[in-house]
């Protein structure tokens, strides 16, 4: 007997985008919380593995100030030692036009820029206001789009600060539109915190209006990464941030966990039989490995299942 439920569930699969772009973090946001110092060659080895497994978009680095983020400070070496393949993209996060400039330098193609939906985060993270933030980004944006750039806009604390708590849809909806209005063609909601839920990540992308410009970022704090991604995925979304391994949190935010494992992503888009390109066997492979130089096990419930 067929369960009274199956065809409204097969027909809504079917409904979903049926290429999913994976963006893994794992290199850059992945890492940049971490304690130790990760030695430049295991990191080119992470990101050489991480193309073999068949990701396409692998968030490389950031040029920061090393300061800042001392995990990072190699960028320049890792970018120049880079065994780049056809049709991976190898984007970098640029936090001013300094970070532009050194992006520039190194032959980057694909940029990010990242700003803050709050106040308090701007002030926190980016030493800036809410609005003056842009100020900041305009002409790295411009700039990076006159040399024929590409260029993504993260946004961060979408649905909640732990300075201010829950965050008006309102509020995230403008200064993303802002941020696409500057020059991103993809704009990536983060939730942080990992606080989000389907419903507000359901009406946050509602209020956009089109999907197609959206990427969606979360942490799995709640345990709630996958089922808001799947809300995301039910309203047009295609592209999804992801972190091998479930690596990750923010420098910036104590609260913040760690990322949603692409692992966990690439098991759930695989029963839906949405494409993605990933062989899942070579990315454990991977996040286990790269768990072992760090010294800990992955996070990634899939990562414990297939390799103990």
């Amino acid at each position: 007997m067929v369960a009274a439920g199956l065809p409204d569930t097969v027909a809504s699969a079917a409904d979903l985008p049926q290429r999913i772009t994976i963006w893994e973090v794992g290199p850059r946001d992945g890492l940049q919380n971490e304690k130790s110092v990760v030695d430049l060659a295991v990191k080119l080895e992470f990101i050489d593995r991480l193309a073999d497994a068949g990701l396409r978009v692998i968030e490389a680095t950031s040029f920061v100030h090393p300061k800042w983020v001392p995990q990072l400070a190699d960028a320049a070496e890792l970018v120049d030692g880079l065994s780049r393949r056809d049709g991976v993209s190898y984007p970098v996060l640029v936090p001013n036009e300094r970070g532009l400039d050194r992006a520039l330098e190194a032959g980057m193609d694909h940029i990010a820029v990242f700003a803050s939906a709050t106040e308090t985060f701007a002030n926190r993270n980016l030493n800036r206001t809410l609005d003056s933030q842009f100020e900041m980004f305009e002409p790295v944006v411009t700039r990076a789009r006159a040399e024929g750039l590409r260029v993504r806009g993260y946004l961060s604390m979408c649905y909640g600060d732990p300075w201010e708590g829950p965050v008006p849809a309102e509020q995230v909806i403008a200064v993303g539109r802002r941020l696409l209005d500057l020059g991103c063609s993809q704009l990536s909601l983060g939730d942080t915190i990992g606080v989000a839920t389907p419903g507000q990540v359901e009406a946050l992308i509602a209020g956009f209006g089109d999907p197609a410009v959206l990427a969606v970022h979360f942490h799995d704090t709640y345990g709630q990464a996958l089922s808001n991604t799947m809300a995301a995925l039910r309203c047009g979304v295609s592209t999804v941030d992801s972190s091998a391994g479930g690596l990750g949190g923010c420098p910036y935010a104590e609260s913040a966990t760690g990322n949603l494992a692409t692992e966990d992503l690439v098991w759930m888009l695989d029963g839906l039989g949405l494409d993605h390109g990933v062989n899942l066997d070579k990315l454990a492979g991977t996040s286990a490995w790269m768990a072992a130089q760090l010294g800990r096990p992955s996070p990634s419930r899939v990562v414990q299942a297939l390799r103990g």
